[in-house]
């Protein structure tokens, strides 16, 4: 409480201080006042503590000064830190955009490297295609080079082709004079061929009356071979234990005497497509193309060991023979199994391929084949898979003989005869 009395008291000098002393020109005057009027002992006694008081007082002017001042710093610090902190949102407005930027460039960038690798490789096939068009430029300027010295010889073949159709049409007059002759001839040549064929008939005659002046020689005992017919060949008749008599085909000429021939083709229009009686019976004319039959080849080869020989003549005229020396077929109920021997020949043993294979016929199939080979090549044969050899083939393309390249035959004959009795 006391001390509360004494801060009163102090406020209230303080104040009588401080409304006399407003100003310096004022204070003076007042003390001056003071000491006029006031020069008592008590005065003199307060008048330090009224200094004080001035002293303090301009402290605290002082001290109002710099909080004001302070105040204005704290609202210019306030105003500024609003402006940093504006500011700084708005660095980082801008470094978001920079990052935003950044990563834009950075695509770009990678966008970009994937056009150069573009650019790259369109340069690159660029290249490539500009380097196949002068190849084909080139190419064209040589097609173009040759085309010119075709175009050429085309006109000196013209000239050439002018040049030779007047020399046809000077050929053609002459063929016309020799046509005419060759009527001419061909009317001499026509009676030259029926006076022939009457001499043929007249031989034919005296063959059938030489056939029967030997069979009567022979007191009707019929050969069961060709041999005894070596030095008359033709058509004879033999006698075969199982199939009786029948007439054979002798020849003397291609091997020596003695051999039967089983199988012809010589130009003849005879149908080979055939079935297994047929073929098992025999067909054709034996001064034409013909097969004897495959009967009668078993009952002849299983008499004594046969000889094979055939005969082959090619479309160019080359001839070649194959030759095998223990020739034999089975019997029906083995299917005429084809059986050869030892070859010798001057062309490849194509016939081997075949051995041990039954006869086929389009009706009764014992080849190798997926399919009937005889119904393929229409004609019958010993076939395997199907064949290296087909000397009942079409003529053309399917009579022929292979040794290492196809032989297109013209004729062909096959010929048997008793190997025991060869050197006879």
């Amino acid at each position: 409480m006391g001390r509360t009395k004494i801060n009163v008291i102090l406020l209230i000098i303080l104040k009588l201080f401080l409304v006399g002393t407003t100003t310096g020109e004022e204070t003076n005057e007042n003390n001056r006042k003071i000491d006029e009027l006031c020069s008592s002992y008590t005065y003199k006694s307060v008048k330090p503590l009224l200094n004080y008081f001035k002293q303090v007082r301009n402290e605290l002017d002082q001290s109002d000064i710099k909080e004001k001042h302070i105040s204005e710093i704290n609202a210019d610090l306030m105003i500024k830190y609003h402006e940093i902190v504006a500011i700084h949102e708005k660095l980082m407005k801008e470094a978001f955009q920079l990052d935003e930027y950044k990563n834009q460039i950075i695509r770009k960038e990678n966008d970009l490297q994937l056009c150069q690798s573009k650019v790259d490789k369109l340069e690159s096939e660029i290249n490539s295609q500009q380097t196949t068009i002068n190849q084909l430029t080139l190419h064209l300027l040589d097609k173009s080079n040759k085309l010119e010295i075709c175009e050429d010889q085309l006109k000196k073949l013209n000239s050439s082709v002018i040049e030779k159709d007047e020399k046809i049409s000077e050929y053609s007059a002459t063929i016309q004079n020799i046509t005419e002759n060759q009527k001419t001839i061909s009317l001499k040549l026509e009676g030259s061929q029926a006076m022939l064929l009457k001499k043929d008939k007249d031989i034919e005659i005296c063959h059938a009356e030489i056939i029967k002046l030997n069979r009567t020689s022979h007191n009707n005992n019929n050969p069961s071979s060709c041999l005894p017919f070596g030095d008359h060949p033709g058509v004879h008749e033999i006698e075969v234990s199982g199939v009786g008599s029948f007439d054979v085909l002798c020849d003397s000429q291609l091997a020596g005497p003695g051999w039967i021939v089983i199988q012809q083709r010589i130009g003849g229009e005879e149908n080979f497509t055939r079935d297994w009686a047929t073929y098992r019976e025999g067909f054709g004319s034996l001064d034409s193309d013909f097969f004897l039959g495959l009967e009668k080849m078993y009952r002849l080869t299983s008499l004594q060991q046969y000889e094979l020989y055939i005969h082959l003549v090619t479309l160019n005229g080359s001839i070649f023979y194959a030759r095998y020396d223990d020739f034999k077929i089975s019997d029906e109920d083995h299917g005429y199994a084809l059986s050869l021997g030892k070859f010798k020949g001057n062309i490849r043993d194509s016939m081997r391929d075949h051995e041990n294979m039954e006869f086929t016929t389009f009706d009764r199939d014992n080849d190798a084949s997926y399919d009937n080979c005889a119904a393929r090549h229409k004609c019958g044969w010993w076939y395997k898979d199907c064949c290296h050899c087909n000397l009942n083939g079409l003529y053309g393309n399917n009579l022929y003989w292979y040794s290492g390249t196809v032989n297109i035959l013209k004729e062909a004959k096959m010929l048997i005869r008793p190997k025991e009795d060869k050197n006879k």
